[in-house]
């Protein structure tokens, strides 16, 4: 599933946020979407994952305009979309059950993706999916673990396991990182290249220079209540088109 937003505009208590903003995430690419505090990186992932509306323009799916289709419709490509938050908020239960919340909560589809969710809780080889999402971020054996006993990290994990169980077409994650050591945020890092490597597209905001060169395909930078640029990672780092952009990846813009 193509995830496109075309000529987005939004703002709240009459502020603009941004205005005519276009992007777009693939199948199988990681796009991180950078910029200073504020200025609406996580407002743009709220409107892409279809929690909020935009004022102006319009976010399509595969080419359905997604806020002009039914309800009932848009439900089901938001089922589509995986989310995760810089906070883990998790549930006071097992990790396993934690992380099998989604493909639970997917159970009222009805008849016609009950066939799908069937496929994705018992594997040929018997390993359900949420088992499976564990052990992609190393916690397959916490699976019986209270959540509430791990550490922040840890349950950082869980929360990426649980969008990932499901299988979305797109994955949306904001700032999953910013509180994490090095070695969580290593694990992350691994699995959103594993979700890439299985045809999953990722968009991530991040305030980590570093980790947008690591794993991003494309990088888009956020600036001024506008996206000033968007390519590959090597030309944004490395030779970008707008001079703010080199500026505030040098640290020589201040906000």
């Amino acid at each position: 599933m193509t995830l496109e937003a075309h000529s987005l505009g939004h703002g709240y208590g009459g502020e603009d946020v941004f205005e005519s903003l276009s992007l777009s995430v693939s199948p199988g690419e990681v796009v991180a979407i950078i910029g200073p505090s504020g200025v609406g990186k996580s407002t743009l992932l709220r409107l892409l994952a279809l929690f909020d509306r935009p004022d102006e323009g319009t976010i399509t799916y595969d080419g359905d305009s997604v806020w002009q289709l039914p309800k009932q419709r848009r439900l089901e490509y938001r089922r589509r979309i995986g989310m995760v938050f810089q906070e883990a908020s998790l549930f006071d239960a097992s990790v396993r059950r934690n992380a099998t919340y989604g493909l639970r909560v997917r159970q009222s589809w009805g008849d016609r993706l009950r066939h799908e969710l069937a496929r994705l809780v018992s594997r040929p080889n018997g390993t359900s999916a949420a088992l499976e999402a564990l052990r992609t971020v190393g916690l397959a054996d916490n699976a019986d673990q209270d959540a509430a006993s791990l550490s922040g990290g840890e349950k950082q994990r869980v929360a990426f396991a649980r969008a990932l169980a499901y299988e979305p077409d797109v994955l949306l994650l904001d700032e999953p990182t910013s509180d994490l050591d090095p070695r969580n945020t290593a694990v992350i890092e691994d699995a959103i290249q594993q979700a890439r490597n299985r045809g999953i597209g990722v968009a991530i905001a991040t305030h980590d220079m570093h980790q947008a060169e690591r794993i991003a395909d494309r990088v888009a930078v956020l600036l001024d209540n506008e996206l000033i640029e968007i390519g590959s990672t090597e030309i944004v780092f490395d030779d970008p088109t707008d001079d703010r952009t080199r500026k505030f990846i040098d640290g020589e813009l201040v906000y």
